[in-house]
């Protein structure tokens, strides 16, 4: 997530032509939060960009705090910049332009900030642990503050990323940033396809769920993962093993087979499917809403920039360990950045981002 990501090509989208289940769909547009929780615009009691449906881009910017800062100082210096990058946000986003493109802006603090600035972290809040498979890059991974930003055009993100950094000053020094983008359907259809050609997976929470799972009040945590795909490996396969690894046909996105199962798509998938690994059923039902893009950094590095937000971090991390015991699809991914903030509440008026925070 150092380097700017080329701007993927047809060929570059189409180069697999296989198919993964990793990423689903974000909640549809009656899964967002009522207007007294999100306001219109920028402002509400809760950020845009979680339950939002997807847009066609993604950004994601992290960055540190300057080492010097640290105790009141820290949170002075902090509390500065997050209230001229409210302003900002606030007077971009609800702009006509940004309103046609869809943009959101999604702010995050990463574990180790609050013991820096001598504040108590959120309990969910803490670092992801070690997982089995993974080759991290300490340079595209972590980060004090993340920023996700969404829209359907780049230019969108490009735009208020540029000025984000630069209001950001000396307080908070850009770490690594990913894009990522929805690659359009090969046949034609309104589906989004990652990388290797499958419908994205299972669908997402409801509304409802998305209240007991995702949202802690106003808050929630976010989960990304830059997950290096090995796209000519699984290409080679054929079709019925691909479907076989996924847990899901490839050209309609129903159990292999067609056949449906009363117990649910899981139910009807392989053991080491990797459907079944990360069935709810296996956690007491609890969920996790993704918001999966797929990255192309050149054509030796394509793959799934992950972004999942859930109340905490600890499901990710057991759906984690199931998917490298038995998800045969472990076998063709590798992760190589990783990074998990707590999502603040929304900005209302006279209470910039961060405002519970930082006091």
């Amino acid at each position: 997530m150092n380097a700017v990501s080329e701007t993927p090509t047809r060929r570059r989208v189409l180069i697999a032509g296989a198919g993964l289940g990793l990423t689903v769909t974000a909640c549809t547009r009656d899964a967002d939060p009522p207007e007294d929780a999100r306001g219109p615009g920028f402002h509400g009691l809760r950020q845009a960009g979680v339950t939002t449906p997807r847009q066609a881009t993604a950004l994601l910017v992290a960055y540190d705090l300057d080492p010097a800062l640290r105790g009141a100082a820290g949170v002075r210096a902090l509390k500065a910049v997050l209230g001229a990058w409210t302003h900002a946000l606030a007077e971009t986003l609800e702009s006509d332009g940004s309103r046609a493109a869809r943009l959101t802006a999604t702010l995050g603090i990463g574990p180790a900030l609050p013991a820096r600035l001598g504040l108590r972290a959120p309990a969910a809040l803490r670092e992801l642990p070690a997982f089995t498979g993974d080759r991290l890059d300490p340079d595209r991974c972590g980060g004090d503050v993340l920023v996700q930003l969404c829209a359907d055009t780049a230019d969108a993100t490009e735009a208020i990323a540029a000025t984000l950094t630069r209001l950001a000053g000396e307080t908070l020094y850009p770490r690594w940033r990913q894009d990522g983008f929805l690659p359009p359907s090969p046949d034609g259809g309104t589906t989004p396809r990652n990388l290797l050609g499958f419908e994205d997976g299972p669908a997402n929470p409801t509304p409802e769920e998305c209240e007991r799972w995702v949202w802690s009040g106003n808050a929630t945590c976010l989960v990304v993962r830059r997950v290096h795909l090995r796209l000519e490996d699984f290409a080679r396969l054929a079709v019925h093993r691909q479907e076989e690894i996924i847990g899901r046909s490839r050209s309609t996105g129903g159990p292999p087979g067609g056949v449906p199962s009363a117990g649910g798509p899981e139910a009807a998938a392989p053991p080491r499917s990797h459907v079944r690994a990360v069935s709810p059923r296996l956690d007491s039902g609890a969920r996790m809403l993704r918001r999966g893009y797929s990255y192309a950094d050149g054509p030796t590095d394509q793959g799934l920039l992950f972004l999942a937000f859930m109340r905490d971090p600890a499901l990710f991390a057991r759906v984690q360990r199931r998917m490298a015991a038995q998800d045969e699809l472990s076998g063709f991914t590798e992760a190589r950045g990783s990074a998990v903030a707590y999502v603040l509440p929304g900005a209302r008026a006279g209470r910039p981002l961060g405002a519970e925070l930082l006091g």
